[in-house]
């Protein structure tokens, strides 16, 4: 079983295909199966490493430090496995890690996408509509907006998937999401990005609106935005060909392989 070996935890990781590298980075409600439509597809042309967040999926902790390690730990699985520029593709938790990597280390983030994500970035623009989203995941409870209400009518055994995948997390302190709070990202180290970024969302995401995305893509200048119609917070599981697509042409235009 391939992991790297961390402070209290051992990530696990999987890597598929070859050429340029992307590492997908997955949500709270999530672990490295959930690319499941991903990687079988990319890794015709790429080199896809899908890992397990510590304290997710294989990657059982055994103590602190918890997400707070999220970008040291991104940053030592490329080390470890010899990878000096990488596409990340973060959804929804993965962005704190994604984004958090690309400001730390820039040089080896070739392009970044952000799905149902800000990755904790907080602006004037941004905060309002993060304050009703936060008041709605308080009422109805994280799990359960995890995904578009619709998706069991339109597709129940996708739905059923996403839930059984899910399941398989360790159990953990509901409080270990709350201290993503503490790695905050400056705005105005934000703003200085210069690598190709694109903002991926569900015209129906509960927990990361359109509304929050589009004032993040502002944020920076000349990164993209791009929003699925009726789908929830998990646009890559929810609609993966359309979110296939857009991510294929995405890392192309960025120069970063030929796409699938």
């Amino acid at each position: 079983m391939p992991s790297l070996n961390r402070p209290n935890c051992d990530i696990y990781y999987e890597e598929t295909g070859s050429g340029p590298a992307i590492i997908f980075a997955h949500g709270a409600g999530g672990n490295h199966l959930s690319w499941w439509q991903q990687v079988p597809l990319f890794a015709k042309s790429y080199r896809c490493i899908a890992f397990d967040h510590r304290g997710w999926g294989r990657s059982v902790a055994t103590g602190g430090p918890g997400p707070l390690a999220f970008v040291d730990d991104l940053i030592a699985l490329m080390d470890e496995l010899r990878i000096d520029q990488a596409a990340l593709v973060a959804q929804s938790m993965g962005g704190w890690s994604c984004l958090g990597a690309a400001l730390k280390a820039p040089e080896r983030v070739a392009a970044l996408v952000m799905a149902d994500t800000v990755g904790g970035l907080m602006t004037d623009a941004i905060r309002p509509h993060v304050e009703v989203a936060r008041a709605k995941v308080q009422s109805e409870g994280l799990a359960t907006l995890a995904y578009d209400r619709g998706l069991r009518e339109r597709d129940p055994a996708l739905a059923f998937l996403y839930d059984e995948i899910m399941a398989l997390n360790p159990p953990r302190d509901p409080q270990l999401i709350g201290m993503l709070g503490e790695l905050a990202p400056d705005p105005a180290a934000v703003v200085a990005l210069t690598m190709p970024i694109l903002w991926v969302v569900g015209g129906n995401d509960p927990i990361v609106p359109p509304a929050v995305m589009r004032a993040a893509q502002a944020h920076i200048s000349g990164s993209e935005y791009y929003e699925i119609p009726a789908t929830g917070h998990s646009v890559y599981f929810e609609r993966a060909s359309e979110f296939n697509g857009q991510l294929s042409r995405f890392l192309t235009d960025a120069g970063w392989g030929s796409g699938i």
